[in-house]
């Protein structure tokens, strides 16, 4: 028989796509049946041209797939995909009444009945793990038989819908085979189309979540059990898709990735040993079960970036969803995390059913404190209601549509919008379509929240200090205030609807906040406008680009030589101590009253990283005569003159060629 496996089409221009590692398991595991097999990726296919995105792209999918003459045809389908699943699956069945078409996924394992109800030109529906039960499937199906008595399948015979029973986990994933990643264009094929710097393949590391937080299906789905592949096995599936497919990069596609430390650390040490810890690798993680010994080894094993689920920072919340974790260790993990080299992603969600603005505020507060820690990318998610999970079963009758949550993105194939044959598709079955929907929230209205989860976490990453520090000047709700601020800002801009870029920012968010300090009649926190100058210049130094001018000192002609001061770093006067400051920020200290402090910054990007050095004025007078027209010997008779009183003048010429031999190492100063 035919078989084709298809990936439905999908785009969203923020993200990248990998190769389908779902279908590529289907697709070995049948290698050595007496079955031809075909993997269709559409969401490349867009990238390439290949399929173009309009009124017709479902048509022109079904064309694709048809072309292949298949017998089986196989969808892997997520919630965001699924009503391109539907759409593409009815017109085969028009064109080839005899075809059949199967469904997969997690979306799909939840709603099995529900979609063979409503859309009898679907034969049959894949529960959970695919491998061992689809390739069942296919060979009863190309026996001629009905699938009676296959575990895992949810099935039609004529107007009946029989759901077979559960099939049993398999026990040993090591058995599976290696992925075959023949089936599918190489990895740099994927990495042009997507504009990457780097091949990324997915390393499937195991399966399942012991947890049971309300929104999450993936525990539902495993029954709450975990299981993962031997670190002998991943090491040696990544020396495979490293020297056979030219795999750069790793994505370890497991959330319960740290949960056993014996494993991470056989793992990272057989990395290091193999050698293959020069490829880098991300992976999900929780906060509890890393400390800094094991972040250090992962570093060391080539882990690059880890994504942790904080969800909320109120403890309501928290009970309410069932999330178990200690809110004491956060910014201790973040800081440790940071320190080892590691961008640890923070995601957030904000909206639950239950959730009242202060719970909300209580969720901006925590990621804007761990903006100000720095040196991490913050993520805000409203809820998305899947099928399997309590809140799908709890607040199923309550779902309404107002917003698109990050999670119904991805179908805009009309011009950026959805196809109305789409919506009308969504709209026609909520239970079935939840990620497309919205949970009422008593804390903010669905349009404020969809604005908090777009926009916020700009302001986490460029201005959290000020925000921070804004709202407990003016005792102002966070969310209110960054309302506020997008109001204020669309009337400034002349714009039709509240939007935020980092441009905005940038431009504008220094006056609004000048604007609402004005007109206060007492301004209690006095440092406010210190730390509002250092983020503003922590953004305005990474405008500039980097000095190519390297240079030695001849010590032979150090009278003539004449500095220049860097065009890429800022000094500035603070009337503060702003880096004390900052270091009780960081720890989360916001005191009221600093005695005022004359600190001079100097401000200063190197490669991503942003560098801020106090210096004292003599460095800062020192500096700012390096014009490149003025010898070096004019400038220390300045600062002799300015400086020294009772020291003499070979000394202090000595002490400044040391000073000079600094700022030229650090970049500070080129040559004129």
């Amino acid at each position: 028989m035919k078989i084709v496996l298809v990936f439905p089409p999908f785009y969203l221009a923020s993200m990248y796509n990998l190769p389908p590692l779902g279908l590529i398991n289907l697709a070995t595991a049948l290698k050595d049946e007496p079955h031809q097999v075909v993997i269709i990726d559409l969401v490349l296919a867009i990238r390439q041209g290949k399929l173009q995105m309009g009124r017709s792209i479902y048509s022109e999918c079904a064309s694709i797939i048809l072309n292949q003459d298949p017998d089986i045809v196989g969808f892997s389908a997520q919630c965001t995909t699924y009503p391109a699943v539907i759409q593409i699956a009815k017109k085969l069945k028009v064109n080839e009444p005899g075809l059949k078409i199967v469904i997969g996924g997690h979306n799909a394992s939840f709603v099995d009945r529900l979609t063979l109800e409503n859309y009898p030109f679907i034969d049959s529906i894949v529960r959970g793990e695919g491998e061992i039960t689809f390739k069942e499937l296919t060979d009863c199906y190309a026996k001629g038989k009905l699938p009676t008595g296959i575990s895992g399948v949810t099935w039609r015979h004529d107007s009946k819908i029989i759901k077979n029973q559960e099939r049993e986990l398999i026990k040993d994933l090591n058995e599976l085979p290696l992925p075959d990643y023949s089936y599918l264009p190489t990895l740099d094929k994927y990495r042009d189309e997507c504009q990457l710097s780097r091949s990324i393949a997915i390393l499937e590391v195991g399966r399942g979540c012991p947890h049971n937080c309300i929104y999450c299906s993936e525990s539902v789905l495993w029954r709450r059990r975990t299981r993962t592949l031997s670190p002998e096995r991943l090491v040696l599936e990544m020396k495979n898709l490293a020297n056979n497919y030219k795999a750069e990069c790793f994505l370890m596609a497991y959330d319960q990735f740290t949960a056993n430390r014996d494993f991470v650390e056989s793992f990272c040490h057989q990395l290091i040993e193999s050698g293959l810890n020069q490829l880098p690798w991300y992976c999900i993680s929780r906060l509890d079960s890393v400390d800094k010994g094991i972040l250090n080894l992962m570093r060391r094993a080539g882990c690059e970036s880890m994504c942790y689920g904080i969800d909320s920072g109120s403890k309501k919340t928290l009970a309410f969803i069932r999330k178990k974790i200690d809110h004491q260790i956060l910014y201790k993990r973040v800081v440790e995390t940071s320190e080892e080299g590691l961008i640890p992603t923070l995601s957030f969600v904000a909206g639950f059913p239950v959730e009242d603005k202060e719970d909300i505020d209580q969720t901006l507060v925590m990621a804007l404190q761990t903006g100000i820690i720095g040196n991490n990318n913050p993520l805000i998610q409203m809820p998305t209601v899947l099928p399997g999970t309590d809140l799908h079963a709890y607040y199923g009758e309550k779902l309404v549509r107002e917003v698109d949550t990050y999670f119904a993105l991805g179908l805009e194939f009309d011009n950026g919008q959805r196809l109305s044959s789409d919506e009308e598709l969504i709209d026609s079955n909520p239970l079935i379509f939840s990620s497309f929907y919205n949970l009422p929230c008593p804390g903010r209205t669905l349009e404020e929240l969809s604005l908090i989860a777009g926009y916020f976490p700009l302001i986490v990453r460029l201005f959290p200090k000020t925000f921070l520090i804004l709202c407990i000047e003016c005792q102002e709700s966070a969310g209110d205030l960054f309302l506020q601020w997008l109001s204020w800002l669309r009337k400034r801009t002349n714009r039709n609807r509240l939007t935020l870029s980092p441009q905005d920012c940038y431009l504008y968010f220094r006056k609004f906040v000048t604007g609402i300090l004005n007109k206060r009649d007492e301004i209690k926190l006095q440092h406010i406008w210190d730390i509002v100058k250092y983020e503003y210049l922590s953004l305005e130094v990474g405008k500039f680009p980097p000095d190519k001018n390297s240079f030695d000192i001849d010590l032979n002609q150090i009278n003539e030589f004449k500095p220049l001061k860097s065009q890429e770093i800022i000094i500035e006067k603070f009337d503060f101590n702003i880096p004390s400051i900052i270091i009780d920020l960081k720890g989360g200290k916001f005191k009221q009253d600093y005695s005022p402090r004359e600190t001079y910054l100097i401000f200063k990007q190197e490669d991503d990283t942003l560098e801020v050095t106090e210096i004292n004025s003599f460095g800062k007078d020192f500096i700012a005569f390096c014009d490149g027209k003025t010898t070096f010997e004019s400038i220390t008779n300045q600062l002799y003159n300015h400086y020294v009183s009772d020291v003499n003048e070979d000394t202090f010429f000595d002490s400044c060629v040391e000073a000079l031999h600094v700022f030229v190492s650090s970049k500070l100063l080129i040559s004129g």
